[in-house]
């Protein structure tokens, strides 16, 4: 990792250009000592300003080759996790660019990052200084081997490698490296708790049947977009896992805490008049499948068991998702729709329990997508298939 002072000056002075052309043109800058090097640095930090902003802040933090960065934790979700735990020592058994580490090992006495690459190893051992992580421990190994042979600690962290021997995405616990199932009972013995990051693909059902003593879950989203389901292992029973489904926004965090015994055992009102305010639940909501549950806690009724669409008379603040005023209810009848969507050329098209895509209502309504009009295609109580249109309380997006 040592590079002549001429290459450290290209990459700064180079730092937003665009790395393709930098590369192409190679030969015009001889004093560079290695160009792919310091395109590697500049793709990182330029790809560290949208995803680790503190980082990409500090002069001299090395970033990894692009895989790596990709595959990293955002500083946002990265924050969320350190949140979550605290204690004397915590060891992160898949350390990889060491954002989560870096993050969660500040809420520890002592930080024991693990990388079984040894150019992560040795950008970790450089980076963390840099940044003013103390009381770091480096370890190139194993995952497992470590395991096996560290001492108990307070806290275990695990981002299994959810990619197969080609490269491809892997999605199931057992098909993840390391296999947290397999390792679980070692975990608990090693380890109070243990965080797992595993793949926001995974259906929570089956993570839930996977892992043992699983003590709480968090379904993390960034600006609407699904990121991390976060499981926390534990050696005390809990008896209803609680469920966070957590939506992580520029100037506000959504969250909804329920288990799934009180999903199961809620009793929804369901409803076929629309009222003055239409509710869009965020996307962890629902993949945590809190469905029943939400209209309990937040008093307001859902348009059909399938349609995951809720109304209300009153507006109900604070709730996990998007709030609407809806003007009409438009049935599908070919007068209906030229009379109601006259005055308009474009709008927002969301599909909810709805028999056709998008593309293809959106060429029959023949709008275009835009605009400050909300448009909803669902399925009421009745079965009634409407259109219901709206505009959206407040000026917040996902």
């Amino acid at each position: 990792m040592n590079h002549s002072e001429e290459t450290m000056q290209f990459v700064l002075a180079h730092r937003y250009d665009d790395v393709r052309q930098l590369a192409l043109q190679a030969g015009k800058y001889p004093e560079v000592d290695d160009m792919a090097w310091a395109v590697t640095q500049i793709a990182g930090r330029q790809m560290a300003v949208r995803k680790i902003p503190s980082w990409s802040e500090a002069d001299g933090v090395l970033y990894p080759k692009h895989l790596s960065m990709e595959q990293c934790s955002s500083e946002v979700t990265a924050r969320y996790k350190a949140s979550l735990v605290s204690g004397d020592v915590l060891v992160d058994l898949t350390g990889g660019l060491g954002v989560d580490s870096f993050f969660m090992g500040q809420r520890f006495k002592k930080l024991v990052y693990v990388e079984c690459q040894e150019e992560l190893c040795e950008l970790a051992s450089h980076n963390f200084p840099l940044l003013g992580l103390k009381n770091t421990e480096i370890i190139h190994a194993e995952a497992e081997g470590y395991l096996k042979r560290m001492h108990p600690v307070d806290c275990i962290f695990l981002d299994p490698a959810r990619r197969d021997s080609k490269g491809g995405k892997t999605v199931a616990i057992s098909d993840c490296v390391p296999d947290v199932g397999v390792l679980a009972p070692l975990l608990l013995q090693k380890a109070d708790k243990v965080l797992v990051k595993l793949s926001p693909m995974l259906d929570l059902a089956q993570a839930m049947a996977d892992l043992p003593m699983i003590q709480a879950v968090h379904i993390v989203s960034v600006d609407n977009e699904c990121k991390e389901l976060l499981v926390l292992l534990g050696r005390e029973v809990v008896t209803a896992c609680p469920v966070y489904a957590v939506n992580l926004m520029k100037d506000a965090v959504q969250s909804f805490c329920f288990t799934h015994e009180e999903e199961n055992g809620t009793a929804c009102q369901y409803t076929s008049e629309v009222g003055t305010y239409l509710y869009e639940p965020n996307v962890s909501v629902l993949k945590a499948g809190a469905f029943k549950s939400l209209a309990e806690v937040y008093g307001i009724k859902k348009l059909h068991p399938n349609s995951h669409l809720y109304t209300s008379g009153q507006l109900v603040a604070d709730f996990p998702g998007r709030t609407f005023v809806c003007h009409a209810t438009i049935s599908f009848q070919k007068k209906a729709l030229k009379e109601r969507l006259a005055d308009l050329t474009k709008a927002n098209l969301t599909i909810r329990n709805f028999p056709a895509t998008v593309a293809e209502l959106r060429k029959r309504i023949k709008l275009t997508e835009g605009g400050d009009v909300y448009l909803f295609a669902t399925t009421l109580y009745d079965g009634r298939r409407v259109l219901l249109r709206c505009t959206k309380v407040g000026n917040r997006e996902f």
